[in-house]
This record gives C-alpha cells, sequence and structure tokens, in this order.
C-alpha cells in the first residue's frame, strides 16, 4: 500500500514533468514563427534586388533623359563634335547641293543677267568644263563642301542646335519651336542658314546668279522612327522621374541587402543584378541601333545616321559603363571582405605579397602601422566609396577613364596594405604539397 508521502512525490514528479512539456511545447511554437520571419525576409530581399534589377535600365534611360538630353548645353556638347565628323558633313554637303540645284535654273538665271554682270558670270562658268549644268552643281558642290569643313560651320551647326534647344526633347515631347523639329515621327534640322551663307559664298566666288535663289528651307533628318511619335508619353515620364527612379532603385537594392539574413552575399548578388541589369541595356542598344539602321530610307545618309546616333547616346553608354564597373566593384569588394574560402585564399596572396616586400624591405610601420592595422577595414571601404564618387561625379567618363580610376583604387588599397604592421612577418603561402618550414 502506498504512502501519502510516495503519493505526493508521484504527484510532484508528474507536475514537474507537465511544467516541461508545456515550457517545450511554448518553446516550440515560440520557434516557429521565429523561422517564419527569416523566410519572410529573404523572400522580400530577393524580391526587392530583382526589382531593383529590373529598374536599373529605366534608372538609367531616366537620368539620361532627365540630365543629358533635357539639358541644352548637354545637347550642344553631344552634337557639336557632329560637326567635323566626315560623313555628317558629307551628308549635309549633298543635301545643300541638291537644293540649291533644285532652284538654280541656270539658263533661266541666265538671261535674267544685268550685261554688266555679264563677264564676270561667264567667267566664272568658262572655268567649268563638261555641260553647264554638270559644270554648275559641281561648282556649288565644291563651294558647299568647302564651307562644311571650316571652322564657319561648326559656328553655325552650334548655333543652330543652341537655338533649337534639345531635338530629341522636341521630338519626344513635341515641344518648342526652333530649326528642330517633329514631322510625321522625324527629327529634322532646318538647313536654311546654312543655304544662306553658301549662297554668299557663290556670290563672292562669282556666280553672282546664285543672289536670286530664293530664301529655301530644307530639312536635315537627324533621327527617324516610328516609334518615336508613340514615345512621346514615355519619354516624358522618364524625363519627370529621372531622379526619383535611380533613387527608388538604390534604396529598393539597400533594403533587400538589409531584409537578407546573409547581407554580405545579399549585397554582392544586388551590385551584380544591377551591373546585368545595365548591361542588358547596353545590349539593348547595340542591338536597337543596328534595327534602326537598317530601317533607314535610302535618302538618308546610314553612315551620318550613324554618327548622330552615337553622338546622341554617348552619355547614356557612359552611364552604361559607370553603372556596370560600381556594381562590379561594390560586388567584388563585398566578396573579399568575406571569410569564404576562395575570397580569404585572394586576400591571403594579396597580403602576404604585399606584406613580404615590406618585411624584405624591412620597413615597420611603427605607430602608423599599428594605426593603419587597427583601421584597415574602413580604410578600404573608404577607398572604395572614394573611387565609386570620383567615377560617379566624373563628366562622361570614358573605359581608360575607368581603368585608370581602377588602378588609382588598387595603389591606394596595396598603400593601406603596405602601412599594415601588426609586427608579424608575411610570407607567401607554401606551394601546395610543400610542407612548411623545410
Amino acid at each position: 500500500m502506498a504512502t501519502p508521502d510516495h503519493d505526493h512525490s508521484d504527484s510532484s514528479a508528474s507536475r514537474a514533468e507537465l511544467d516541461a512539456l508545456r515550457a517545450r511545447m511554448a518553446q516550440l511554437e515560440a520557434r516557429t514563427p521565429a523561422r517564419s520571419r527569416p523566410r519572410i525576409g529573404s523572400f522580400l530581399a530577393v524580391l526587392l534586388i530583382l526589382v531593383a534589377a529590373v529598374l536599373t535600365p529605366l534608372s538609367i534611360v531616366a537620368a539620361w533623359a532627365k540630365n543629358d538630353i533635357g539639358d541644352t548645353d548637354r545637347y550642344v556638347a553631344m552634337v557639336k563634335p557632329l560637326a567635323s565628323d566626315p560623313d555628317v558633313q558629307a551628308a549635309v554637303s549633298n543635301r545643300v547641293t541638291d537644293v540649291v540645284m533644285t532652284h538654280l535654273d541656270v539658263h533661266a538665271l541666265l538671261e535674267q543677267v544685268a550685261p554688266a554682270d555679264r563677264p564676270v558670270v561667264d567667267k566664272a562658268l568658262g572655268r567649268l568644263s563638261g555641260p553647264i549644268t554638270t559644270g554648275v552643281s559641281n561648282f556649288v558642290h565644291g563651294t558647299v563642301d568647302r564651307f562644311v569643313t571650316s571652322d564657319a560651320f561648326e559656328k553655325v551647326w552650334v548655333a543652330l542646335n543652341r537655338n533649337a534647344h534639345a531635338a530629341a526633347v522636341k521630338a519626344l515631347t513635341g515641344s518648342g519651336g526652333g530649326a528642330v523639329k517633329l514631322t510625321n515621327d522625324t527629327v529634322v534640322i532646318d538647313l536654311a542658314p546654312v543655304i544662306d551663307r553658301v549662297k554668299q559664298l557663290l556670290v563672292d566666288h562669282g556666280l553672282t546668279i546664285a543672289a536670286k535663289i530664293p530664301e529655301i528651307h530644307t530639312d536635315f533628318t537627324v533621327l527617324t522612327s516610328d516609334a518615336i511619335g508613340k514615345a512621346k508619353k514615355g519619354f516624358r515620364l522618364l524625363q519627370i522621374v529621372g531622379f526619383w527612379l535611380p533613387l527608388l532603385t538604390l534604396v529598393l537594392a539597400a533594403g533587400g541587402v538589409l531584409l537578407a539574413v546573409r547581407r554580405r552575399r545579399a549585397l554582392v548578388t544586388a551590385a551584380l543584378a544591377v551591373a546585368v541589369g545595365a548591361a542588358v541595356l547596353g545590349v539593348a542598344l547595340w542591338v536597337f541601333r543596328a534595327f534602326y539602321l537598317d530601317s533607314l530610307p535610302a535618302s538618308v545618309s546610314q553612315s551620318a545616321a550613324g554618327s548622330i546616333f552615337d553622338a546622341l547616346v554617348g552619355y547614356l553608354r557612359a552611364g552604361i559603363r559607370m553603372v556596370i564597373t560600381l556594381g562590379v566593384v561594390v560586388a567584388l569588394a563585398a566578396w573579399l571582405s568575406g571569410e569564404g574560402r576562395a575570397a580569404t585564399r585572394v586576400k591571403a596572396m594579396w597580403q602576404g605579397g604585399i606584406g613580404a616586400v615590406r618585411d624584405a624591405a624591412g620597413i615597420t610601420g611603427g605607430p602608423v602601422g599599428a594605426w593603419v592595422h587597427r583601421a584597415k577595414d574602413p580604410l578600404n571601404w573608404t577607398v572604395v566609396v572614394v573611387a565609386a564618387v570620383v567615377l560617379i561625379v566624373w563628366d562622361r567618363p570614358t573605359a581608360m577613364v575607368t581603368v585608370w580610376i581602377a588602378i588609382a583604387a588598387l595603389f591606394a588599397l596595396a598603400v593601406v596594405e603596405f602601412l599594415d604592421d601588426d609586427s608579424t612577418p608575411h610570407l607567401l603561402p607554401a606551394p601546395h604539397g610543400q610542407a612548411h618550414g623545410q
């Protein structure tokens, strides 16, 4: 027969087991949402990084539309080199010559020449060989070509485009007036100022009948596409969001990194995703250029159109290169700052090589080396950030500029590593399979 003390001890043990079971169940219930929260955070992180990658091409185009195409000074800077482009010069010369000859009825105009001016005209035309119309055409083309290849044409070209404001903005928004306008989904420049100068040059060179040519307004095609009219609203929207869309893309990428469980890996992924998004835009731009030139009518010079297209998208291509470079640099920096096997091996080779050089030279860092050793990570990230800022603020960085910025950053990182002295020798890793100390 059980005693009361024994029954009491059994009941106490049962209650203890029950309390332990309840505590265990409560602990398991508490862990369940804790597990789900990281899963939700990881899903949101992936989603935000993916959206940032998708918005990257639109952000680059929006910034280009607002800051480059929409700005008169930048537009003029883009089109100014076209005045000395041989393909553009040839296209303008041919266009102006054709228009002048269309309005230059040589025989009719000769009948209107005053008797006093006839000897001068005969002298000018007497130097021409072949049929008189062909001779006059060659004379006009030579005069036009000399003007188009002179510095005076560059001044007229720049003034024409500045007064017209931005050609692409006028094409895609339909706003503004001046010499650039949108006609049947085609951006055209009125070459009337060029024709006026050519008429005066023809008169100065003895072809006085050119003074009787009436005022001529003719169009020189800058850009043509069936999609220009349809793209007006979209382009205007890109101009409006030109500042906010890149900022939103950056915030989304940063949010994805902060929500991720493994933030370093998320930073590498986000940086590479943004770089890939920019690369996709670069490939699309290259493909569009080929299709655009193939779709031009026969009356438009493909070589001149290619030069104009390249000039207008010059800043856009620079932005693409900059974003790709920044993405790769940030991803590489985040990867090297991790503890992965490959990253650790690369860092060991970098640190061991520079440290061995310092040790071989017998240089000690002293207090400076000790301070650099403590602040090494912030210093390295400072170098990366400064290089990124320089690349961002550089006006249309070329590929060579990007390379030199990268070389300067690597040199700065090498200096930091060289000054890092924790009073331990830096030896290169022994070859694989060779025992240390042998």
